[in-house]
């Protein structure tokens, strides 16, 4: 526990606040745990934290979201304070620089440039940052695509960049004919018992589904993310069905349970 001494417990903290917390728990007299952490031992942290709080944005909580975006700024507090104790960066320079960010990247709004939909915005806001980066090539804009991303989403971004530079189908139909193009190739790996082809080969199917979504208007990691809360929800939907029949799913035909499958489907409720 904080000591009186150390820090003024109070009714109500702010951003200060917390990084006079992060400073005590960092010290000597602090707390063992914070002590010895590095930026890649919470690394983690970060990430999980910035999924629970685009979990509580998808389930409209505002209380959670309240809680779970106090728990993102504390872990950019907390890497502030590591890069603070060897000299690298400090909480106002991390401030500093995406205030400065924001200015260079609204021309619009702090300069003289006209832009007067989201598309105009999102198109200068590319261009500059492309200046920023020195990514003189298109294909240093797909290089820099963060490979921390998670999959789906680094794919659909890659792509996008790749089509702005004009390497993309004029239509979807382009990209629905790779799908099946890439499950034959897949079946070949497959029939060969080649494991590091069938890798690949699934590696672009999965790759062409997404672009695919990209050309279909939809977000590939969210729409992944909907057919597998769709498949828990219809799976749960199975086994009590199997269960009020006398079932035992473990010991019962997979062709049966297909039939169940397509029976809990057919519900208004789970299409």
């Amino acid at each position: 526990m904080l000591q009186s001494n150390k820090f003024q417990l109070k009714d109500a903290y702010g951003v200060e606040d917390l990084r006079r917390i992060l400073e005590l728990l960092r010290s000597e007299d602090g707390c063992p745990w914070d002590r010895v952490q590095t930026h890649q031992t919470i690394r983690a942290n970060l990430l999980e934290e910035a999924y629970e709080a685009a979990d509580a944005i998808d389930q409209a909580d505002d209380t959670a979201l309240c809680e779970e975006l106090g728990d993102v700024l504390l872990q950019v507090v907390f890497h502030a304070r590591m890069a603070e104790e060897t000299g690298s960066f400090d909480l106002d320079q991390v401030a500093d620089g995406i205030c400065k960010k924001l200015i260079l990247r609204h021309p619009h709004v702090f300069g003289d440039v006209q832009a007067d939909t989201p598309e105009q915005v999102l198109n200068n806001w590319e261009q500059i940052k492309q200046v920023e980066k020195h990514q003189e090539t298109a294909a240093a804009t797909l290089e820099s695509v963060p490979k921390a991303f998670p999959a789906l989403m680094r794919a659909q971004k890659v792509q996008k960049r790749a089509g702005k530079a004009g390497f993309d189908w004029p239509d979807i139909q382009g990209a629905l004919d790779k799908l099946p193009e890439e499950m034959a190739e897949l079946k070949e790996a497959l029939a060969a018992g080649d494991r590091e082809a069938i890798s690949d080969e699934m590696g672009d199917l999965f790759f062409a589904a997404v672009n695919a979504a990209r050309f279909a208007g939809v977000d590939a990691e969210e729409t992944l993310q909907r057919s597998t809360d769709k498949f828990i929800r219809r799976f749960a939907n199975l086994e009590a069905l199997a269960a009020q029949r006398g079932l035992d799913m473990k010991r019962t035909p997979i062709r049966e349970l297909d039939k169940l499958w397509e029976e809990v489907k057919a519900r208004p409720s789970d299409r």
